[in-house]
């Protein structure tokens, strides 16, 4: 774990911060395919900075913030942008968002616990993925209309199948700190009751 705030992996996250403005300019206009573009430079730079920190030993504190950061900003910004511009239609943007304020509140909670992050769930990684997947497909489908015939379908599969999956992690996770908070509480009180014997 370094220190280092200037790696390339960094360089490459704060280039993704940088693109959201860009992107969500882009949408806004009506520029479809330019903004389709900026999600795929988005999607390889991702790539690209976990595999540079990965196996170039670039792995840093400053890293571990601003990559997680740098993609829920893109995803919260495509999600709003696709709604505003009618691709994705506001109840599914609210699915999603709802379940990330859940489970950013529940990380509220787990801290006032002395609890440190949950850690990320397969079901909650597959549903991420085919949300991700679902975005760009759906907005294809709106910046080229010959595609629409395939491109819709298989987006919008993905958009429920990754919602459902989300959700399902969601779950999963409120559960699981439940059990953690009643164990911390259950402890203290099972000693208490050794003690007095």
């Amino acid at each position: 774990m370094s220190s280092r705030i200037v790696t390339i992996p960094n360089i490459l996250s704060l280039f993704r911060l940088l693109l959201i403005p860009v992107f969500l300019v882009l949408l806004l206009l009506g520029h479809l395919g330019w903004a389709l573009l900026l999600i795929a430079v988005s999607a390889v730079t991702d790539f690209v900075d976990g595999y540079v920190a990965r196996h170039f030993n670039q792995i840093s504190r400053l890293g571990q913030l601003l990559d997680p950061a740098a993609d829920r900003l893109f995803i919260l910004a495509t999600l709003l942008g696709l709604g505003w511009v009618g691709v994705l239609p506001w109840w599914l943007v609210a699915v999603i968002v709802a379940r990330d304020v859940l489970l950013l509140v529940l990380g509220v909670v787990l801290a006032n616990h002395r609890f440190g992050p949950l850690p990320v769930h397969h079901l909650g990684k597959m549903g991420t993925f085919a949300i991700l997947f679902a975005m760009p497909v759906l907005l294809a489908a709106a910046a080229f209309p010959d595609l629409a015939a395939v491109a819709l379908p298989l987006g919008w599969a993905a958009a429920i199948w990754g919602v459902f999956l989300y959700w399902w992690a969601g779950v999963a996770y409120i559960l699981q700190a439940g059990r953690m908070i009643h164990e911390l509480r259950v402890a203290p009180a099972s000693a208490s009751d050794t003690v007095d014997r």
